[in-house]
């Protein structure tokens, strides 16, 4: 499991997981699920493009979520962001569909990028992916307050000047650069489990900001690390344990709190 071949797959999904956290924090906190969900399913065929063209798959993975991004903020301008989202997901696999169609080298690859592949990060995967993170841990550093203040009372940010289209424009931007680092990994399927599941948990425990940061990356890091390792000694996808975790953690948060708020009334009586 610690073996050379496996290094890389640690240290990808290491950074992945912590980067995923903070961003999934804000997804919680935004009520931005579906938008999680739809970006991954929408970027995969990106990586179908680049194989058709020759190039690297994750720059095409880039380029489909920063088209999404694009897309996403003018449909939600048109309507609802629900709609919106529903549209881009609906239109980007449509033309996934077009694209698998038109090669069959691609076939064999397309299961590892819907549901992910535990030994597939290589060394020439290895560094895009740390840049990547590292640009959105960037990101997140200089973005963190307003993003923040703008997510929780938008109201209070709207008096502060700050605006609320470009702090859209700012999370969907660092959750499309998450999602295009994360598909090789955990899968298109499961990559909004990543940013919803951990943070989601965290957030029933804690209402403090900092204290639901600090357990959605120790829950988040705590899952991955599970998933690669159940995965390889049963050799199934490693897309289907951080689902069966995520959602655990999740329902486990919730019946202790519900426990503890029993307790505490109990006790009152």
């Amino acid at each position: 499991m610690f073996s050379s071949f496996m290094i890389n797959t640690w240290i990808a999904a290491t950074a992945i997981a912590f980067v995923a956290a903070f961003i999934g924090f804000f997804v919680v906190v935004r009520r931005s699920a579906f938008a999680a969900h739809a970006l991954p399913l929408g970027a995969f065929p990106g990586a179908a493009a680049a194989n058709l063209l020759g190039i690297d798959p994750l720059i095409g993975l880039l380029v489909f979520v920063g088209m999404g991004v694009l897309l996403l903020r003018q449909l939600v301008r048109m309507g609802r962001r629900d709609v919106g989202t529903g549209l881009l997901l609906v239109l980007f696999l449509g033309v996934g569909a077009l694209l698998l169609s038109m090669t069959s080298a691609y076939a064999p690859a397309v299961f590892s990028l819907l549901f992910g592949e535990v030994l597939g990060v290589s060394d020439a995967d290895l560094w895009p992916i740390l840049g990547i993170c590292a640009l959105v841990v960037v990101g997140i550093a200089l973005y963190f307050r307003p993003l923040l203040l703008d997510s929780t009372f938008p109201d209070l940010a709207a008096l502060q000047g700050i605006r609320a289209a470009r702090m859209d424009l700012v999370f969907l931007t660092l959750l499309a650069l998450v999602t295009a680092t994360a598909l090789p990994v955990v899968g298109a399927f499961l990559v909004f489990t990543l940013l919803v599941g951990p943070p989601a948990a965290a957030q029933v425990l804690s209402g403090n900001p900092m204290r639901v940061l600090v357990l959605s990356v120790v829950f988040a890091e705590g899952c991955i690390w599970s998933a690669i390792a159940l995965s390889y000694w049963t050799n199934w996808p490693i897309g289907f344990f951080v689902g069966t975790i995520g959602a655990g953690l999740f329902t486990v948060a919730r019946s202790y709190r519900h426990w503890n708020q029993r307790q505490r009334n109990f006790v009152a009586l």
